[in-house]
């Protein structure tokens, strides 16, 4: 006895129309009248529309069940449609491929910012500004270095490496003392006053209102006594 599989079927070309679809869009291919295809083409479209609801958001949504219907027929059915034929290259379009850049990085764990950061430190005329901007780059190199190390790192050896990368150009005293960037999400309510903190502030405010009171009440129960 055979068994009929899925797996020795044909492959569904729209697999969300299903098996039954896509036997009916074969049978009216057979069919030898142009009339009885298109009479039973009518019904499966309608069909299509019921077992997708969903497509009826979609703006013009009987033009894409008739593309629907050339797609799953393999573009062999014979029928006039209220359409344009799709072409099959139009459907089965391939995306055009990106460009991803690609830069040679000396230093992987500095990164290619640093590079340009030094590119555009060498441009600068001016020696003071120059020395600054590679202050600066050392300092962004050392907090790159321990992000991807975790080991510590002497400012002796980031020195060494900027005026490697920067072919000798951007020099450092050798006892410049660097500081190490930490670029981290501040905890919260630390821009804010924290709710704990409004929270006190408002119970003091309360308790020293009270208290008031309490001292204005005594008074005047003092002076009420006195007139009895």
């Amino acid at each position: 006895m055979d068994f009929d599989y899925n797996s020795t079927r044909p492959k569904l070309i729209l697999a969300e129309y299903g098996r039954n679809v896509q036997n009916m869009v074969d049978y009216i291919c057979s069919l030898p009248t142009k009339e009885e295809r298109n009479r039973y083409a009518q019904v499966v479209i309608d069909m299509m529309g019921v077992l997708n609801p969903h497509l009826r958001d979609v703006s013009d949504f009987k033009h894409k069940l008739w593309d629907h219907l050339h797609i799953i027929s393999d573009f062999k059915i014979d029928v006039d449609s209220p359409y344009p034929v799709p072409s099959r290259d139009a459907i089965h379009q391939k995306p055009e491929l990106l460009n991803y850049p690609q830069h040679p990085i000396r230093y992987k764990h500095y990164g290619y910012t640093v590079e340009r950061m030094i590119e555009k430190a060498l441009g600068m005329s001016q020696p003071e500004h120059r020395q600054r901007m590679a202050l600066a780059i050392a300092n962004f190199m050392k907090m790159a270095y321990v992000t991807w190390n975790k080991d510590s790192v002497q400012d002796e050896h980031i020195i060494q490496d900027l005026a490697e990368l920067s072919k000798g150009q951007l020099t450092l005293p050798a006892d410049t003392v660097l500081t190490k960037l930490e670029f981290k999400t501040p905890p919260p309510g630390s821009r804010t006053k924290s709710a704990s903190t409004v929270n006190n502030n408002q119970k003091s405010n309360n308790n020293g209102g009270a208290k008031k009171m309490q001292s204005v009440q005594k008074k005047s129960n003092g002076q009420k006594k006195k007139k009895k």
